[in-house]
Order: C-alpha cells, then sequence, then structure tokens
C-alpha cells in the first residue's frame, strides 16, 4: 500500500493538511510583512536592516521559552483538543496582523510575528508526537516524509502567495489580511475532523517554571544517546538549511546574475527536492525505519554543497536575469541538479531521524523529548545565522561559505556516526543487501514490537544475517559463528549490532557456554535474539536437522518463538559452494530475487528443534 493512501484516512489527512496550511501561514504573513517592510513603507535601509533581521530572532525566541511547557502540554492533555485551541489562537493573531497591516503598525506586526513563533512552539510537539498514535509502525516513515514534504511545500507557497499579496496594487494590504485569516479559520475547521489523540502522560505533574522545565527536558532528551545524536543530527539539517537558504538571496543576485524570480526558482528547487527526497524514503527504506539512509543522506549534502563552489554558471557581470533566461544560460543545469539534490539528500537525512526517534522515544515521554528537540533545533538556527553572518562579514564569497558548510557536514556526521555506530551499521547492511539482491518480505509484523522472543530461520548464505537484519523492523541479537563474526569490515557491523559469536564444543566450550549465558541475559532483558539452529550453511539447499541447542534456550528461558523462511537464496553469491556438484552452476547469480517470510508466534512449551525445522521448512514452501 503506497504513502499516498494515507491522505485518504481521516486518522491521518486532516492532521496533515491543519498542519500544511500552519505552515503555509507562517511563511505567508512573515513574507507579506517583510514586503511591506523593505519595499512599501519607504524606511531608510538602516531601519529596514533593524527590522528584516529582528524578525527571525522574535520568530525563534518562543521556542527557547515555551517549548518545554508545550511539551508538557502536549503529554498531559488530549491532543486534538490542544490542535483547536491552538489554531483559535492562529486566527487571533492574524486578525492583529491584519489591523498591523492597515495601520502599517511595524511593532504590532513584530509582536504578531511572536505569537505566530508561540504557535509554531506549542504545535511543534503535538505535530510529531501525534504520528506514532495515528499510525501504524510501518507507516511512520510513509506518514513523516508526507508531513516533510506537505510542510516544504506549504511553506514554499506561503513564502510565494505573501510576496505577491502584498505587491497589489492599492489592495495588497487587504488581500493579504484576507488571505491569511482565512487560511487560518479554514485550518481550525479542517482540525475539528482530526480523531481523538489520548494524553500519553495525564498524571504528570506540571512544572510551571520555564527555565527549570527546559534543563529538565533537554536532560529527559539527554538520557536515551540514540535518540539525543538523533536530536544533534536533526538539529544539524536546520543548521545546514539556515545557512544555505540564508545565502540564496546574494547567491542568486552576484553568481547567478537573477532577479528576484531567480531567487524563487532556488527556493522551489530546494523544496520540490526535498518533498521528492521525503517521499522516497519509503521507498528505499521498505516502509521500515531506516537510520542506514542517514548517511546517504549526510554524504549527498556535501557531495552537492561542495559541487556549487565549483559551478559557476556563465553569467554576464551586472545583467539582471529572469528565470526563464537564466536556465538557458550554460552552466546553469549543473546549479539546477545541486539545488535539487542538496534537497533530495536533505529529505534522505532527515524524515528516518524523526521516524527514529518517534519510533524509540516511549509514548509518554515523546512530547516533551520533541520539545527538546525544538530548543536545540532553534539554538542551531540562530548559531547558523551567526555563522553565516560572519563568514560574510570576514569578506568570503557565498560559493565559499558553501564549500565550508559541505566540509563541515562531513565532520559533524563521523562525529554522530562515532557516538551511535548503529546508524552506520545500518548503512552499510542496507548497501550491501541491496545492491546484491532484491528482497521481498511478508510476515515480519509477527516479530513482537516489544519484549524479549527467539526468531529462527534457515540457514544458507553468509548474507543471512545480513538480511534479516536490513530486512526486520527491531534490532535483534544474533548468534553466529565466531569466524564468520570475525570477517574484516562486517565484524564492525555484527559488534555494532551486538551479536553473539559462538563456537562448537569440540572448538571452544568455553566460547560455547559464554554464548548462551549472554542468548539468555539478553532474553532476560527482554530483546530478540535470532538463531540459525541447522549450526551451519546449507551445502544442498535443504534444511538440515535443527540441533538441540534451542530446545536448552528455550528451557531455560520459555520465550515466545517467531519462525523466518529465507527463499531463492540457494545459488545466490555467497552461498555454498565447496560442493564439486554445484561448482558448475557458478558464476553465482547477482543481484537475486529472494524472500523473507515469517510465521506466527509459538509457545515455548508448545515445540521443540523437530518441530520448529518443520515450521521453517513449510514457510519455505517443502512439501511435505
Amino acid at each position: 500500500m503506497s504513502q499516498f493512501s494515507l491522505l485518504g484516512k481521516r486518522r491521518f489527512a486532516p492532521f496533515f493538511w491543519t498542519q500544511a496550511l500552519g505552515a503555509f501561514n507562517d511563511n505567508a504573513f512573515r513574507n507579506a510583512m517583510v514586503m511591506l517592510v523593505a519595499f512599501q513603507m519607504a524606511l531608510p535601509d538602516a531601519q529596514v536592516s533593524l527590522y528584516t533581521n529582528l524578525a527571525p530572532a522574535l520568530f525563534i525566541l518562543p521556542y527557547f521559552l515555551f517549548s518545554a511547557t508545550a511539551g508538557q502540554i502536549a503529554e498531559k492533555f488530549e491532543k486534538t483538543r490542544l490542535i483547536r485551541f491552538v489554531k483559535l489562537f492562529e486566527i487571533a493573531a492574524m486578525v492583529i496582523a491584519a489591523v498591523g497591516f492597515f495601520t502599517h503598525h511595524i511593532a504590532l506586526l513584530l509582536v504578531v510575528l511572536f505569537l505566530m513563533g508561540m504557535h509554531s512552539t506549542m504545535f511543534g510537539p503535538i505535530k510529531y508526537s501525534i504520528l506514532p498514535q495515528a499510525l501504524e509502525r510501518a507507516e511512520l516513515v510513509g506518514g513523516n516524509a508526507l508531513v516533510e514534504t506537505g510542510t516544504q511545500l506549504a511553506m514554499l507557497v506561503g513564502m510565494i502567495v505573501g510576496n505577491s499579496l502584498m505587491l497589489i496594487a492599492g489592495y495588497g494590504t487587504l488581500a493579504a489580511s484576507l488571505t491569511t485569516i482565512a487560511i487560518a479559520v479554514t485550518g481550525y475547521l479542517v482540525s475539528r475532523s482530526i480523531p481523538a489523540a489520548p494524553a500519553t502522560a495525564p498524571d504528570l505533574t506540571f512544572n510551571w517554571n520555564p527555565l527549570s522545565e527546559t534543563w529538565r527536558v533537554l536532560k529527559l532528551t539527554h538520557e536515551d544517546r540514540a535518540i539525543y545524536n538523533a536530536v544533534l543530527g536533526i538539529s544539524w539539517f536546520w543548521f545546514f538549511g539556515t545557512v544555505m537558504i540564508a545565502q540564496l538571496p546574494n547567491y542568486t543576485r552576484h553568481v547567478l546574475g537573477g532577479d528576484g524570480s531567480v531567487n524563487t526558482l532556488a527556493l522551489t528547487l530546494f523544496s520540490i527536492g526535498t518533498g521528492v527526497g521525503s517521499l522516497l524514503c519509503e521507498r528505499l527504506s521498505g516502509r521500515r525505519v531506516e537510520i542506514g539512509l542517514v548517511p546517504m543522506g549526510a554524504f549527498g549534502l556535501t557531495v552537492f554543497a561542495v559541487d556549487l563552489f565549483f559551478a559557476h554558471p556563465a553569467v554576464t557581470s551586472g545583467v539582471q536575469l529572469g528565470w526563464m533566461a537564466f536556465l538557458a544560460v550554460p552552466g546553469a543545469w549543473r546549479v539546477v541538479l545541486d539545488l535539487t539534490m542538496i534537497g533530495a539528500f536533505a529529505g534522505f537525512y532527515v524524515v528516518p531521524l524523526f521516524a527514529f526517534v518517534q519510533s524509540r522515544a516511549p509514548r509518554e515521554r515523546l512530547s516533551r523529548i520533541i520539545a527538546g528537540n525544538n530548543i536545540v533545533n532553534a539554538l542551531l538556527i540562530c548559531t547558523a545565522s551567526v555563522f553565516g553572518i560572519g563568514l560574510t562579514m570576514l569578506g568570503l564569497s557565498v560559493p565559499t561559505i558553501f564549500l565550508i558548510t559541505g566540509l563541515i557536514n562531513i565532520a559533524v556526521a563521523v562525529y554522530i556516526f562515532t557516538l551511535v555506530p548503529e546508524f552506520m551499521m545500518r548503512f552499510i547492511t542496507w548497501v550491501l543487501v541491496h545492491t546484491l539482491y532484491r528482497v521481498r518480505v511478508d510476515g515480519l509484523k509477527n516479530v513482537p514490537d516489544e519484549g524479549a522472543a527467539l526468531v529462527v530461520c534457515n540457514h544458507v548464505s553468509f548474507m543471512d544475517p545480513l538480511i534479516l537484519m536490513a530486512s526486520v523492523r527491531r534490532p535483534m541479537r544474533f548468534v553466529m559463528y565466531y569466524k564468520i563474526f570475525n570477517i574484516p569490515v562486517l565484524n564492525f557491523v555484527f559488534r555494532t549490532a551486538k551479536a553473539i559469536p559462538i563456537a562448537g564444543r569440540h572448538e571452544d566450550e568455553a566460547l560455547l557456554m559464554r554464548a548462551f549465558e549472554r542468548i539468555d541475559e539478553a532474553l532476560a532483558a527482554g530483546e530478540v535474539v535470532c538463531i540459525f539452529p541447522e549450526g551451519g550453511l546449507t551445502k544442498d539447499g535443504g534444511i538440515a536437522n535443527f540441533r538441540p541447542g534451542v530446545d536448552q534456550i528455550l528451557a531455560r528461558r520459555p520465550v515466545p518463538v517467531v519462525p523466518l523462511a529465507l527463499r531463492g537464496m540457494w545459488g545466490s553469491i555467497f552461498s555454498r559452494r565447496d560442493s564439486a556438484l554445484h561448482r558448475s552452476r557458478l558464476p553465482r547469480r547477482f543481484w537475486s530475487k529472494i524472500e523473507l517470510v515469517g510465521g506466527a508466534p509459538l509457545a515455548a512449551s508448545d515445540v521443540n528443534a523437530s518441530v520448529l525445522r518443520d515450521r521453517v521448512g513449510e514457510l519455505r514452501g517443502d512439501k511435505a
């Protein structure tokens, strides 16, 4: 089922349009205000500069002041009612904005800008914490992709509409006022169709002190190292995007030789690229939360940001080209490609990170963790503004700023991936598996989202653990032959995944006993452990008898058992080839079509090695 089918479901569609309309209004109002101040009030340049630089700070300030409080409110109260209150607040703010537009009262408009910052601050924790309540786990990536795409396109259209309305001769203030009020009212009406989303922590003790609560929320966000580093990754995305987008006006004027329409084209390319990249995440990840896409996104951001430094369209100095004339200039399409691909890889980067935080964080803490994320985001956005201004004051050109930002991106990415090797491990796994195989999965929902379970699977190739690792959405502890565990490069993946090496009794009895102890410890901790009970690769493509080790594990720790079966692996690359009978079939199949099929969980009391072997055989399609 496509992610777009969510747009036809009541549990998602009204929320999607409510948040998109809010993003539209934020940007329509901000850009209409900038057009009024910068082009229609005949103010001195110094005053215009003061207001245009003050505006982003006023919009961001509520994130510092109220994010922690917003996170508490989103946890303690029913979310749909909160959304409606937030939308009523937006209507009131837009009515005040209309007064400011008609009276040209700049101070009043700046107050409204602060109020819209409060609107976004309050909506943020609700926006991302309501998705896990409304969507199934397999829909999280697709849902986040649609929200990210909708937000980017709504922001883009809002910027264009805000600029255009205020430029209507004689009626700009009226058109901008009526439009923003109408959109706010529409957002409220649509929000009334959002299904109820119960409070996740109704007994939460409310802390009215924003400073102490901000500190508490940041500590809460830091408790899970993987979540915290995902938050750092998301915040770095906002730093990177803020630096890049802030340079676009000067870049389009001085490097591309374009007018305002070329600046709009650049923003459009970036937004469309982000939308396309976000939507592709679901397809590339197989509808799972695939953080392996994050390193790929980081790599792409650097490649195309650095390429912008070397892209020099053949424009004539002093000429201001329209967007169509610019596209006809030699070298223009290289810039178009770079801007679009920066957006696309930004989607690959940020969507899995949001889905990762939503899937990993406890429901009763998620809103506050999102609030902590918003605080760190705001800090990085402000830092990005100072960074960009500082480099400009040093006399660096815009392409040089792009180059420096792209190179710093690699350093930051390496730092984050070093702190959380799981990101890089998933990337290596994802690349290997999707390069060598075409994988179809079925029945993997049978692997429980929570609690201990033992997964058993037939063993056909050296790649089996990687295929399961890349396909099953929940992290698993693999038990594997120690010689495979020690293979260079793959050893990094297996160690990061906390695989458990094992040996035969005649090879290393101490390692064998230690493996059984670690298996029991993992199951006792509520983890999923995967074993290949045949004890080695199949020699003929069939399933060998399961060894009694599985019975020992279940006798010591009776947990549900989930049978899995690999189909189509025999004869593919890395399947067994030490038999003279099968040497004649070389070369092995590359990019093979394979399947991974899961069966219903079985109670430990109902199974033994023989029963499990038969069940895996049935899933594989063996005849009785």
